[in-house]
C-alpha cells in the first residue's frame, strides 16, 4: 500500500471514528428510546447538531473509502477498514470512560495484526 493509499485509509478510518464519536454524543441527547418516544426520537434525528455532523462524518469516510477502492483491492480495503474498532475502542475509552478488559485490548492486538498481514507486501 503506498502512502497516498494509506492516506486515503486513514482518511476514511478516522472520519468514520468522528462519525461515531458524534453520532454517540448525539444518542445521548436524544435519551432511550421507548414505544411512546420513538417518532419524535425519529424526528430529533434530524434536528440534532451532533447527529448531523456524525453522518455528515460518516459520508466524508464513505467518499474517501470510495476513492480508496479505485486504487487498491478490495481483498485489502475492506479488512484494512476493521482499524475503525481500535478508534472506536479509543473513543470510547478516551471520551466516555468506558473500559478496556483484557479480552478486548487482546482482540485489538489481533485486528492490528491481521490488518498489517493483509497490507504487507512481498
Amino acid at each position: 500500500m503506498s502512502y497516498k493509499e494509506l492516506a486515503l485509509l486513514l482518511a476514511s478510518v478516522l472520519a468514520s471514528a468522528l462519525g461515531q464519536l458524534f453520532l454517540k454524543l448525539g444518542a445521548t441527547q436524544l435519551g432511550e428510546v421507548t414505544s411512546g418516544n420513538a417518532v419524535s426520537h425519529i424526528l430529533n434525528i434530524l434536528l440534532t447538531p451532533a447527529l448531523i455532523a456524525g453522518l455528515s462524518c460518516y459520508g466524508l469516510g464513505a467518499i474517501a473509502y470510495i476513492l480508496l477502492l479505485t486504487r487498491v483491492e478490495l481483498s485489502v480495503a475492506g479488512p484494512s477498514a476493521a482499524l475503525i474498532y481500535i478508534f472506536s475502542v479509543l473513543i470510547g475509552y478516551f471520551f466516555f470512560k468506558e473500559a478496556i478488559p483484557i479480552y478486548r485490548a487482546f482482540g485489538l492486538g489481533l485486528i492490528v495484526c491481521g490488518v498489517v498481514l493483509v497490507v504487507w507486501r512481498n
